[in-house]
């Protein structure tokens, strides 16, 4: 299954992300294409693939991509070829992607299921964005305002669940996965299984 995780920059996502994948080996996470310079740590393949703008560009040409956007300068976007083959391998899915990336993934795939992860408040998200020291005063605004239009948002995603206690945050996600896995319409084949040795 597909799964769409939301935030604002700065509420934790990442954090809740890795945390799932360690715990739920059958979960993969879609790592997204960017034109942005990679930060401290982040590594090609593993954080994000790093392509040039050029390359970026040709690829949306070539309908390559399930969402793209461009965020502050920069575009970011997820291969549509690299998510169809872990979902072929047996794999859940989780991309991690921004308000407008969730909206084109929707548009074509209609059984994803989408969470948006809230900040306890703006007061302890400006204090965790500041926390990092990578941004300038303007930075820090610039994001903050983008902060506000996508919670605009949130009350369209399917799940909203809010990040002030890390393992609360990461449990309710855990247990969303899990119910929607066990929907009956996630459960077809072995739902029909029973029927026919009962029938």
């Amino acid at each position: 299954m597909l799964f769409v995780i939301s935030a604002p920059s700065g509420t934790g996502k990442t954090t809740i992300r890795r945390e799932i994948e360690r715990r739920c080996p059958s979960i993969r996470y879609s790592v997204s294409c960017t034109t942005r310079k990679p930060r401290t740590g982040e590594k090609d393949g593993v954080d994000y693939f790093f392509i040039s703008r050029e390359e970026f560009e040709s690829r949306i040409a070539g309908g390559n991509f399930l969402e793209w956007a461009s965020v502050f300068g920069n575009y970011y976007g997820t291969d549509r070829s690299y998510v169809e083959k872990l979902l072929g391998e047996g794999y859940d899915v989780i991309l991690d992607i921004d308000v407008k990336g969730a909206t084109q993934v929707r548009a074509r795939k209609r059984d994803v299921v989408t969470i948006f992860i809230l900040p306890p408040s703006m007061n302890v998200l400006k204090d965790r964005l500041a926390g990092r020291g990578t941004e300038s005063e303007e930075a820090l605004n610039r994001r903050l305002e983008e902060a506000k239009r996508e919670i605009l948002l949130a009350p369209w995603y399917d799940y909203v669940v809010v990040n002030d206690v890390l393992e609360e945050a990461v449990e309710n996600i855990l247990s969303i996965i899990r119910a929607t896995k066990c929907r009956r319409e996630n459960s077809r084949d072995v739902l029909n299984g029973f029927l026919k040795l009962l029938t």
